[in-house]
């Protein structure tokens, strides 16, 4: 069950629809492999959050960029699925947000941002953090486990702007972190909130597999 912390002021635009945006542009450099590519099971990471995420929201917008040929093929076909290159994927994920809020549908409410390399949050945690808005009319709401905040995070539209103006080198956090009365907390019961998979050592502490080894790495970038 998810409980809603918050503070300060509300927001408007609850009962709008909500769109989605999975940062899948890194270099995976730590991990030595596209880590949208990873398999949890069967599946990849982007193939599991894209069906989990488009259970609560109307469209997804993913960002692709170093692996964007490989990670282009993974990802399953669905109208309501949007791909946007990012070229200046080096500069962030900050940078992968910006280029993914101008896609984003003028009817949505705000934004649920991701990351492709948090594959085991639940369906059920991206619509906890959507309800969340729409009881709380917070801009900003934060899954939360066990007190500790990780994500998905929500961003209202109002401020998209915001985060379009927002320094790359301090990331979306630097939005966040301007006025915390604007943020509410999702406390959810999903560890997967917070399991970052950044390294092998972080897969094998999962009890996944290591990743491919380097000469089965798909090509950096392709013909597009």
């Amino acid at each position: 069950m998810a409980v809603v912390r918050q503070a300060g002021r509300g927001s408007s635009g609850a009962g709008a629809p909500f769109e989605a945006i999975l940062l899948a542009a890194g270099e995976s450099r730590r991990m030595g492999y596209p880590k949208p590519l990873l398999k949890l099971g069967a599946r990849t990471f982007i193939e599991i959050l894209a069906a989990a995420m488009l259970q609560s929201v109307e469209r997804l917008i993913v960002v692709v960029g170093a692996h964007a040929g490989a990670v282009r093929g993974a990802i399953p076909a669905d109208s309501r699925i949007v791909v946007v290159e990012n070229p200046d994927y080096l500069r962030g994920q900050l940078s992968s947000i910006k280029a993914a809020l101008p896609h984003i549908g003028p009817a949505a409410g705000g934004a649920l941002v991701h990351l492709a390399d948090h594959p085991m949050v639940r369906a059920e945690s991206f619509a906890a953090v959507i309800d969340g808005y729409r009881r709380a009319g917070r801009p900003i709401v934060i899954a939360r486990y066990q007190g500790r905040r990780g994500h998905p995070v929500l961003f209202a539209r109002e401020l998209f702007g915001e985060l379009a103006a927002a320094p790359e080198d301090q990331g979306a956090r630097a939005v966040v972190a301007a006025d915390p009365a604007r943020v509410a907390y999702v406390d959810v019961d999903d560890p997967g909130v917070l399991t970052d998979l950044d390294t092998p050592e972080d897969l094998e502490r999962a009890g996944l597999a290591r990743p491919p080894a380097a000469g089965e790495t798909p090509g950096r970038r392709s013909a597009r």
